[in-house]
């Protein structure tokens, strides 16, 4: 176990079975890691960083050595803010690894002592991101096995109609179309 503290950084806009392995395993190589949520303006996530929070807050209940925190602006300035000596990252792909790279010679040159550990996920979710879920899950597709459970629930429940659409055991009756003149 290396001494000190990581920040794992991200959106987790929602968190993945991927986020999810990256947290269990890093918590097993540092001695606290730190699960950092971006709260970023120019978006428009999905969930709330209060919902964000509580899902996570429940998937990591069981790690004793992992905590949760937001922040917003350079994640070096937050990493530096909780002495975080390292910054975990996921890599699924090469495209994946050209921007990880960027940012972390970006990272290094904005603070030479915090270093960047890259972990692949497990590989049943090399090719899950929080975007391909929420598309999916937006068009009404299945998401078991790409997230946990409370978060599939929390899905249906944001997009309870797209749901509908889908499931077999709800029937909707046709809405009128309109008539073109």
């Amino acid at each position: 176990m290396n001494k000190g503290i990581a920040v794992y950084p991200g959106s987790f806009d929602p968190p993945t079975n991927g986020h999810l392995d990256l947290i269990e395993r890093g918590s097993k190589i540092f001695e606290e890691l730190v699960v950092a949520i971006l709260r970023n303006s120019e978006k428009t996530p999905m969930f709330t960083v209060a919902e964000r929070l509580e899902m996570l807050r429940e998937l990591t209940a069981d790690l004793k050595n992992v905590s949760l925190d937001t922040f917003d602006g350079l994640m070096v300035e937050f990493a530096k803010s909780i002495d975080a000596k390292c910054v975990l990252r996921g890599i699924r792909a090469i495209s994946d690894y050209e921007y990880e790279l960027q940012m972390a010679l970006m990272n290094r040159k904005l603070e030479p002592t915090l270093e960047t550990v890259f972990m692949m996920p497990a590989d049943k979710y090399s090719y899950v991101s929080s975007r391909l879920v929420r598309e999916v899950a937006q068009a009404g597709g299945p998401v078991k096995g790409l997230v946990p459970e409370v978060v599939e629930q929390k899905l249906r429940e944001k997009l309870a109609p797209a749901y509908k659409l889908r499931d077999p055991q709800i029937i909707e009756v046709p809405r009128k179309r309109k008539k073109k003149a």
